[in-house]
């Protein structure tokens, strides 16, 4: 099932159209790049290669390629070709036009230094691709966005340039569409929106069936897929792992990460998280009233499917192996799955929000992002879930993941919370629930689970 990616479909398509563009693609593993690309290109008056390098020789990549050229019959016999500006050089001489899809870039670096190869690709780009449409696509996100640093050899070489990342929450839906809205936001908070991974669930089955069939079955492709997302993209032990179980566990700032590592103050754990932030896999989190406060600073492991396995499975693996999948669900997951999605609830109120601005339905919001808040009286710190900020104003969103309404009292009691933070000039105030309100109270706003899914 292909959902999504309209905007991404667009770009590619017009290219296609003509000749002598280059377009670089990068997302994480498993995010569909190739399938975009496939759906694309499907139907391209130009004759389209597609192939995948392999972690080999410079000399094996170029022999496997003209081995995709014979048989798309773009050549007509195996040709012998010393160097990839060759192969290129040679199909630059051709009458016909071609799309060209080198996927899986990175591992041309294999055996290679990064340096050639990218020199190479740029003598390609501006001498022999006259009749060529070449599409660079990768997975390995710190590298795939090296090619983008001014310095590199293919700085400024490409015509369009996409990170292409999850469906979001609404597109995910499309998946399970059957599903009620309470349901939609569990499978959305655990499995996250690869399309991937949700291509491998049963939309007939409970979220916790779900779980049991895949992410606690060692033989389902989703959990291998949860286990080696890291590795795959490493070259060395930078202690990710260990970093994603520390935040997935609460432990999310700097320090608190180092102290429980027990890792020396030495500048190492700095190196590893900004390792972690380029290739996406760690967002790096500030207050929106906070943005040049350094402790405040937080991190958010991205993947919802990675901060489910690092909150449940990674560390309890022996006990799903003595257990079983299901004795293991009722034990170490049933008891805090609802809290976990209630916090992934926040990030689909996020979006919402995020979704509207973009679509030029929310004027006049200048950011949107959390509320750090110090109540001295009572004397508690915390953040609000959703604030919208204005100019002079904050609107405040609290969001609710219950089944049954939002009951009165409830909007009562946050409201004093929220007007007795000092300092703090309030907009709106408002609520994003899954199932509603008891009472509507014009004061309030109210985004429910209709609103979001609409």
């Amino acid at each position: 099932m292909f959902i999504g990616r309209e905007e991404e479909l667009k770009i590619i398509k017009e290219m296609a159209q003509k000749s002598g563009k280059s377009l670089l693609l990068y997302g994480k593993r498993k995010v569909g790049k190739t399938t975009l690309l496939k759906k694309a290109l499907k139907g391209s008056k130009n004759i389209t290669v597609y192939y995948e390098c392999v972690k080999s020789t410079l000399k094996d990549n170029i022999s496997n390629f003209v081995d995709r050229l014979l048989d798309k019959k773009v050549i007509p016999v195996k040709l012998l070709f010393n160097s990839m500006q060759e192969v290129f050089a040679y199909l630059n001489t051709l009458s016909m036009d071609l799309n060209i899809i080198i996927d899986e870039y990175p591992y041309l670096k294999a055996f290679t230094p990064s340096e050639e190869i990218d020199s190479i690709f740029q003598n390609i780009i501006d001498n022999n691709i006259k009749n060529i449409n070449l599409f660079i696509s990768g997975s390995h996100i710190g590298m795939m966005k090296s090619l983008l640093t001014e310095g590199n050899a293919l700085y400024g070489r490409f015509d369009k340039i996409i990170n292409l990342k999850e469906l979001n929450y609404i597109e995910t839906a499309r998946f399970y569409k059957e599903k009620t809205i309470y349901d939609k936001v569990g499978f959305y908070s655990v499995f996250g929106g690869s399309p991937f991974v949700n291509s491998c669930l049963d939309e007939n089955k409970t979220l916790k069936e779900n779980i049991i069939e895949t992410i606690l079955n060692p033989a389902s492709a989703v959990s291998n897929y949860a286990e080696h997302l890291l590795m795959s993209d490493l070259s060395n032990n930078i202690n990710a792992e260990r970093i994603l179980f520390a935040i997935a566990n609460g432990k999310k700032k700097h320090k608190d990460i180092e102290q429980k590592l027990d890792m020396e103050s030495n500048g190492l754990l700095s190196k590893h998280l900004k390792t972690l932030t380029e290739m996406e896999i760690l967002s790096k989190v500030y207050p929106i009233n906070y943005k040049e406060d350094r402790k405040k600073v937080y991190y958010e492991i991205n993947d919802n499917l990675l901060r489910f396995y690092y909150t449940f499975v990674y560390k309890n693996k022996s006990a799903l192996q003595m257990l079983g999948a299901e004795s293991f669900y009722d034990e170490y997951i049933e008891p805090s799955i609802i809290t976990f999605i209630s916090h992934r609830f926040e990030e689909i109120g996020r979006t919402y929000f995020s979704i509207l601005a973009k679509k030029g339905k929310l004027k006049g919001v200048l950011d949107i992002g959390t509320y750090y808040y110090d109540d001295s009286v009572n004397k508690q710190n915390g953040e609000f879930d959703i604030v919208l900020k204005r100019k002079d104003v904050y609107d405040i969103y609290e969001t609710k993941y219950y089944v049954g309404a939002l009951s009165e009292k409830e909007m009562l009691d946050e409201e004093k919370q929220i007007q007795r933070i000092k300092g703090l000039s309030i907009g709106n105030i408002g609520f994003v629930t899954v199932s509603g309100k008891e009472t509507k109270l014009d004061r309030f706003s109210y985004v429910d689970g209709k609103d979001l899914y609409e």
